[in-house]
């Protein structure tokens, strides 16, 4: 006997009011709630760049940068290794693509050497004459380009969600680039500020035994190097020794602030970092110190006294907005390597508009043919299934809505998709009920047959649809994750309609008119 239990009632009852909460809001201008919060029902879906229209960019991540600066680190470490060994050199410095130095005293090439290969890891050791070459190889050099892009990629995320852009696509594209797309975005200014800015924060102590005319003239003290200023009230150059005391990479959080009525950003270490900074502010009582933000110096204040609480400020001719951008490119954290714009588009709404007009119209056509389809073929119960099969779509618009995923021009063909494959269950059900008539049976049994025999070629068909539409989610891009994401939700949708909806909507029917014939 055709058997429906009120848990399941109940369980229908529970997902399709919620389906329809979630759903109503789209129903309605996307300006007429306003902000709703988080979690509460009211939110629309949001959608993708193709429909709502933005800005794309494509980066390129200069992994150059980052090979040289491994090499830079090379450098300075055998400094110190060569100086604590007492071996003489000359000419230390990146030559090329690789670090290079050349033995004064040939009885030392040997040591040398095996003080170079302990330097870094990933390196080769070649020697020619007097003179040492360390270069990377060419696994050390794959993986700092591969790590730098996903660092990269990882911090971009991070950069544009602190803006609050909504549904951002960031992803890698090739070796070495970064397609992005804001959904909403169409003045990208701000954005390309934000994103293309190293961000790389550190703290040196400036050179007071040098000269800044003669550095600039070329003659840099050894372990030094040479900054502009961009701060207006200060010298135009500062000399600052390379080593860097602290580095923005212990940081844990930065905020805009005022200190005088003027814009400041505060910035707090994490315990090393804390550590680190009392320790240099103690050992150099009376120094300058510089602040130095991707190799310009913010500013340049004498350490007055030890700081030994990890706080800091960071004070300069900032605006308001120039301070809050900067707080937020040191939460995000700095950039492995520069970035470059490559290509740069601004799509406007209309093509959306015109997109989301077209999908209405395919949607509302391919929704009117399956309706009369199922009328012709299966009388009442055909109108059963239409019933379920406008239940469904109004679950995948609430379910799109409940987890704010983005919705494309690629996802509205597979709703339209799915609105002719939601009564393939119903489909088959049908005709097993027909093949269970034919045979003889009385109409509930018949029924009851054919929702059990007619379950597991339900589940099997969906399930491998399903299980497409997830490998193109986890393997796709851009407009195929788009198109995942309406198919598997359909696909969950259409089963629990055909199997749980559309039956119950047959079950209270043969309760209250006890057919002696069914009508299909």
């Amino acid at each position: 006997m055709l058997q429906f239990p009120m848990w399941k009632i109940a369980l229908v009852a529970l997902v399709c009011l919620l389906g329809i909460v979630y759903a109503a809001p789209n129903m309605f201008a996307r300006n007429t709630f306003g902000e709703v919060p988080s979690g509460v029902p009211g939110r629309q879906i949001n959608l993708g760049l193709d429909l709502q229209g933005g800005s794309y960019l494509l980066l390129q991540v200069d992994t150059a940068v980052v090979v040289q600066e491994r090499l830079e680190s090379i450098v300075e470490s055998a400094r110190r290794e060569l100086r604590d060994a007492k071996i003489g050199y000359l000419g230390l410095g990146v030559h090329g693509k690789a670090a290079a130095f050349d033995v004064r005293e040939a009885g030392d090439l040997e040591k040398a050497r095996q003080l170079a290969r302990g330097l870094d890891t990933g390196i080769t050791v070649n020697t020619e004459g007097d003179r040492v070459t360390v270069e990377l190889t060419e696994d050390a050099v794959a993986d700092l380009s591969r790590n730098a892009v996903q660092q990269s990629i990882e911090i971009v995320r991070r950069r544009v969600d602190e803006t609050g852009t909504r549904e951002p696509l960031i992803q890698r594209q090739g070796n070495n680039r970064i397609l992005i797309q804001l959904p909403g975005i169409d003045n990208p200014e701000r954005i390309k500020a934000l994103i293309g800015q190293t961000a790389k924060l550190t703290f040196h102590l400036v050179d007071t035994t040098a000269s800044v005319s003669d550095a600039m003239n070329g003659r840099v003290p050894p372990g030094s190097k040479v900054l502009p200023s961009v701060d207006n009230q200060g010298p135009s150059h500062y000399v600052v020794k390379r080593r860097v005391m602290i580095s923005g990479e212990n940081l844990v959080d930065s905020q805009p602030s005022f200190q005088d009525n003027r814009p400041v950003v505060s910035f707090r270490f994490d315990s090393i970092g804390g550590r680190r900074f009392g320790q240099a502010t103690t050992e150099n009582v009376g120094r300058p110190f510089a602040i130095v933000l991707d190799d310009k110096v913010i500013s340049a204040p004498v350490i007055r006294e030890p700081i030994l609480g990890g706080t800091g400020i960071i004070s300069g001719s900032f605006s308001v907005q120039e301070a809050q951008d900067l707080a937020l490119l040191l939460r995000a954290g700095a950039l492995p390597a520069p970035l470059t714009v490559l290509e740069e588009r601004s799509v406007g709404p209309g093509l959306g508009a015109d997109s989301i007009a077209a999908g209405k119209v395919a949607s509302i056509v391919g929704l009117v043919l399956v309706i009369c389809f199922m009328v012709v073929a299966y009388g009442l119960f055909g109108i059963f299934a239409n019933m379920a099969l406008l239940l469904n779509i109004g679950l995948i618009l609430g379910a799109l809505s409940a987890l704010q995923a983005t919705l494309t021009l690629p996802g509205i063909a597979g709703i339209v998709l799915t609105i002719g494959m939601a009564v393939d269950a119903n489909v088959l059900v049908f005709e097993r009920v027909r093949e269970e008539i034919d045979n003889g049976r009385s109409p509930i049994n018949a029924l009851d047959a054919g929702y059990r025999r007619a379950f597991t070629t339900i589940v099997d068909s969906n399930l491998t649809t399903l299980f497409a539409a997830v490998f193109l989610f986890a393997l796709g891009a851009g407009p195929v994750k788009g198109f995942a994401v309406t198919l598997g939700i359909g696909i969950m949708t259409s089963m629990f309609t055909a199997v749980m909806v559309t039956r119950l909507f047959v079950a209270m029917w043969v309760r209250y008119r006890r057919p002696a014939t069914l009508p299909i």
